[in-house]
């Protein structure tokens, strides 16, 4: 299955005992917009701000991001939860069109499951004149998935860091221009504004827009703008839409990375993380904190 599929593939594979789709929906943050009860007919919710993340959470390394990504074996059994077996091809949509439904293809992907992204998300769905019925909260089965985790999809501040440092790699904001300059504060409470001294922006909206993404060439050329030909740290606010980057990267076969954290760790006031505003001039370092590393499970 490609990473990417129509709403035509969709209908067309329907109902073929491996396929798996699931409702990635989430409101953007500040928002209190309630997700959809309704969607794709056989849908399962994916749930990224409850039991696919570890949201709000500490451990004994200090603050994680909004979005963390689980623990291998942690999201094995919330991927059994809902339903997956072994073989089983999942496609993730969400109700913006392509906005956090890349996240949860980006997390399947690590995880050694084979995923898809539906390219248009619930409104292409709608548009096309397909039935919606109720996302369900699982698919009545029990799931025996077995997670096979590919450790080079997410990168922590450190790694980030250094790719700033030395260059070896681009770290593309997929934030708005506004909120990457600073121009627009954070709607994270306790987060700053700006963005990481070297980063480039690139707006996950310009490469997806009304929720499709840009033929290849056009993607290929936004990301060699971006990024030159070095391979991509993908960050956001909180590691959601720096996916629909690394989607856009592994489209047109460039290497790359999230940055699970992204803003939401990076510019929290204790972070002691430098932080740019406007063309990039670095504000003042806050008072430096441990660093703040990955398990190795994770």
């Amino acid at each position: 299955m490609r990473d990417l599929v129509s709403v035509d593939w969709l209908a067309e594979h329907s109902g073929e005992g491996d396929l798996v789709v699931v409702d990635a929906s989430m409101a953007p943050p500040g928002s209190d917009e309630p997700l959809p009860v309704d969607g794709i007919p056989g849908a399962v919710r994916f749930d990224i701000e409850g039991a696919m993340s570890r949201s709000d959470e500490t451990d004994g390394l200090g603050p994680v991001g909004v979005h963390d990504m689980l623990a291998p074996h942690e999201f094995e059994r919330a991927l059994r939860a809902i339903g997956i077996r072994t073989g089983d091809r999942v496609v993730a949509y969400d109700a913006a069109g392509m906005f956090s439904s890349a996240r949860a293809w980006w997390m399947l992907r690590a995880a050694g499951i084979d995923a898809a992204v539906l390219d248009g998300g619930l409104p292409a769905w709608v548009a096309a004149g397909h039935p919606l019925a109720p996302v369900a909260g699982d698919l009545g089965r029990e799931g025996d998935v077995t997670v096979a985790w590919d450790a080079s999809a997410f990168v922590d501040a450190d790694a980030t860091a250094a790719a700033l440092a030395t260059g070896e790699a681009a770290v593309l904001d997929a934030r708005s221009p506004s909120r990457f300059t600073g121009a627009e504060p954070d709607p994270r409470e306790g987060v700053r504004a700006g963005h990481m001294p070297g980063a480039r922006s690139l707006h996950y909206a310009a490469i997806a827009p009304s929720g499709r993404l840009l033929p290849p060439e056009e993607l290929a050329a936004r990301l060699r703008d971006a990024a030159g030909e070095r391979p991509i740290i993908a960050s956001c606010g909180s590691g959601v839409t720096a996916a629909v980057l690394a989607l856009a990267a592994t489209l047109t076969g460039r290497e790359a990375a999230v940055y699970d954290g992204s803003w939401s760790e990076w510019g929290r006031r204790d972070s002691g993380r430098p932080v740019a505003t406007g063309a990039g001039r670095p504000a003042e370092r806050e008072t430096p904190q441990p660093p703040i590393l990955l398990t190795d499970s994770r």
